[in-house]
């Protein structure tokens, strides 16, 4: 990790050029020593926007950790092959050398962007000054705090234990609060997640006067001024971040707070008077020419990715080679594997799948993320989404008939007949079917099969989601970086 924090030095402000102005409202520059960056609040604006701008490169969110490597390993895809692109992953063969490569970038994007967050949040200080007067400071050290802990947590979900009473106080991966060259120590998942928790808990009451809990997401450009505060999707903004608490809480089997957090966002966002997440309509669900593919309207925090073509252009396009694609079949257009994934016809979800062809060859292919020119979240990558925040209260309530009415509530936003689970474990069930259906493509079913230690996961050998292939625990934990171990012998 020591080379990773000699980038702080130098900190990462790269950033798009005209497809970002949409939402960031900056020069595109190169690199700026810190001296010369955080100067006033149109640096730190800049800093921060680096994170997300990095963010989104192919080692983080804008690939690996969203629709392809995370994804592949949740075994959402047919690979037959041992000569396809991902077939190492598919079977957990991590001792590959392109895996181990892949890997040690995720690890090293993601702690690289982690010295970054401290930097800013050093940088803040401890109160509103000349140099970041308010509402600046708030909402940039609380971003900045936000996105610490959302890293932490990826890393630790990704390299960590399955969290439990027997691996919790293991030591796990490092917890990096300050910027340096020292090298941070291993942490137990216990020690960690108190750490991470707290970050968000500070994050929360700085970003409380968070723009977007009176003006909502303003996705829009300001007519009078700079963009600092608008388009908060995009954002790690107070909603996303109360989200973000909730899913740690769950991940550490604390049941009580990950409800108490995630009812207390569905109060506020939810609400008949004013719904800042509104579930997609009907009509740009299914919208013939310009579908809303993404359910733009309902997601909390999503990355800005102007180039997000290219990401699908990599994974799904019918062009590809057989060993190349991630597909639900074997190149063709059966959709069997697509009706097992989805029990409801109308389901607006299933929708992303369409048959394509390029003139030789027709395949159902999964369009989320093609590119439709001015369709709404054309350039999103959604990370965190109120669905999300529905299931995690339809999980963790006593109550098994109002875990139900919040599991109802997200299949009737999405077109579906309701079900009525006879008990928890029955509901628990179907819980995983919503959340595989929902979020495809986002990079999140893993954490969910690991989190709840399944033992048989869809098998990425067949069509048919069934017979289910038996799990290993042991495959769920991904070994540390060999940048990262050598540095501690």
């Amino acid at each position: 990790m020591k080379k990773i924090y000699k980038a702080v030095m130098i900190l990462l402000v790269c950033l798009a050029t005209s497809s970002c102005s949409k939402w960031v409202d900056v020069k595109p520059i190169d690199r700026l020593g810190e001296d010369q960056l955080f100067v006033n609040s149109a640096g730190f604006v800049k800093a921060i926007n680096g994170v997300y701008v990095e963010m989104a490169t192919t080692n983080l969110y804008g690939q690996h950790m969203s629709a392809g490597l995370l994804d592949v390993l949740a075994q959402y895809y047919v690979i037959r092959s041992s000569t396809h692109t991902f077939e190492k992953y598919t079977t957990f063969v991590y001792t590959d050398a392109n895996v181990k490569a892949n890997v040690d970038n995720i690890w090293k994007k993601a702690y690289e962007l982690i010295a970054n967050c401290n930097v800013i949040i050093e940088k803040c200080g401890d109160g509103p000054s000349e140099l970041l007067p308010e509402p600046y400071y708030r909402v940039i050290k609380g971003e900045a705090l936000a996105l610490r802990a959302m890293l932490h947590l990826d890393m630790l979900r990704l390299f960590g234990p399955i969290y439990s009473p027997e691996s919790k106080d293991k030591k796990a991966i490092p917890y990096v609060l300050k910027s340096g060259y020292e090298i941070a120590p291993l942490l137990s998942s216990e020690e960690f997640m108190q750490l991470l928790t707290t970050d968000l808990q500070q994050a929360l009451v700085l970003l409380e006067t968070d723009p977007i809990r009176t003006d909502g997401v303003r996705n829009q450009s300001n007519p009078s001024g700079p963009n600092d505060f608008y388009f908060r999707q995009y954002r790690l903004n107070y909603y996303a971040a109360k989200a973000l608490l909730a899913r740690a809480y769950l991940w550490q089997g604390k049941k009580v707070e990950a409800l108490a957090a995630a009812e207390e966002l569905l109060l506020e966002v939810q609400t008949p008077e004013k719904k800042t997440f509104p579930f997609v309509t009907f009509a740009n669900a299914t919208h013939v020419e310009k579908p809303d593919r993404v359910f733009s309207t309902e997601v909390m925090f999503s990355l800005y990715k102007s180039n997000r073509l290219e990401m699908y252009n990599r994974l799904f396009a019918v062009s590809l080679q057989p060993n190349s694609k991630l597909s639900f079949s074997d190149g063709d257009i059966n959709e069997t594997r697509v009706n097992g994934l989805y029990d409801d016809s109308n389901d607006f979800r299933r929708r992303i799948w369409q048959s394509a062809s390029t003139g030789t060859v027709t395949a159902t292919t999964n369009m989320k993320y093609a590119d439709i020119v001015d369709a709404p979240g054309r350039y999103m990558v959604p990370l965190i989404r109120l669905s999300e925040v529905l299931l995690i209260a339809a999980e963790c309530h006593p109550d098994l008939t109002t875990g139900i009415r919040y599991f109802n509530t997200l299949r009737t936003a999405r077109n579906c007949v309701s079900l009525t689970p006879a008990n928890s474990a029955l509901l628990k069930q179907e819980i995983m079917k919503e959340f595989r259906r929902e979020m495809l493509g986002e990079g999140q079913q893993f954490f969910f099969y690991k989190r709840n230690g399944y033992q048989s996961l869809p098998n990425h050998a067949t069509v048919s989601l069934t017979p289910e292939k038996t799990m290993v625990l042991n495959n769920y934990i991904i070994p540390l970086p060999d940048s990262e171990t050598a540095q501690r012998q």
